[in-house]
Formats: C-alpha cells, structure tokens, sequence
C-alpha cells in the first residue's frame, strides 16, 4: 500500500481502479502526442492561444481561421482520450494524473463554454468538463490549471 487512496465506487460505467489495460491505452494516448501535426496543435493551443473574449474562443472554430486545423486536432484529441474515462474505459482518475494537458486548455476558454456551445457545438468539450468536474482528480487538476491561467491572463494584461 502506497497510501494513495484508491478511487471511491463509481457504478458500474466507471473503472473503480486501473488496470494494465489503463496502462496500455495511457502509453499509446501518449505515443500519438508525439506525432509532429500533433505536436504542433500543442504547441498552439497550450502556449500561444490565450483568448480574452468569447469571440476569441469563437473564432478558431471558423473553418478560414489560420488555427482552426490546430484547435480541431487538439480538441478532438482530448475529447477522446477524456471520453474514455467517461464511458468507463480507462479509469479517469488514472488518465487524468498523466494526462491533464486539456484540462489546461479548458480553463483557458471555460469562460466562455456557454458562447461556444452556442456558437459553434452544443457537445463542446462535453468530456474535458466531465473530467474537469466528476473526477476527483480531474477536479484537483483542473483547479491547479484554473488558476495558472487566470495568473498569466493577469500579467498578460500588465504587460
């Protein structure tokens, strides 16, 4: 016993504890973050993309936005991954421990998750939220996350 809690029951959906199977798809969910076109939608969305409006979240889902290729890849990615949790196929709390890089990019547009659910689609980023709410770990993640964002949005502002 290492004195890490095991994951409180969840239901029959959700993995209570992972298993090797976790580990296989964690390991190949990492293998395809290496892959350049992802790399580069990474590199975009994690380090150069910090919207300041509804509007800004908006626009990189027009098809004509230079960076649309970038945001659809990285949504899509993580949408995926997080919906595997979701639906009980990796254990979330597993995933997210090692996998929590949407959840940084969440709390970069979840100010605006409202307008780009009505803007753009009803189902945006339905997983990332799941993680970011219904899963302990994800909930402690993402609060890191949160406030990350919200400290370089501020000095982004000053500077």
């Amino acid at each position: 016993m290492t004195g890490i809690p095991r994951p409180a029951p969840r239901g029959q959906r959700i993995k209570d504890a992972p298993d090797h199977h976790d580990a296989e798809l964690l390991l190949r969910l990492y293998d395809l973050r290496r892959e350049p076109t992802m790399r580069d939608a990474r590199r975009y969305m994690a380090g150069e993309f910090w919207p300041t409006s509804a509007a800004d979240a908006l626009a990189l889902t027009k098809t004509d936005h230079p960076h649309n290729p970038a945001f659809r890849q990285f949504t899509s990615y993580w949408e995926m991954a997080y919906g595997m949790a979701r639906h009980g196929i990796v254990n979330p709390d597993y995933l997210v421990e090692y996998a929590g890089e949407g959840l940084y990019v969440f709390a970069k547009v979840q100010p605006w998750l409202t307008e780009l659910r009505e803007g753009w689609s009803p189902r945006a980023f339905r997983n990332i939220e799941w993680i970011a709410t219904e899963c302990a770990e994800g909930r402690a993640i993402f609060a890191q996350f949160r406030q990350r964002v919200e400290k370089a949005m501020a000095a982004r502002k000053g500077s």
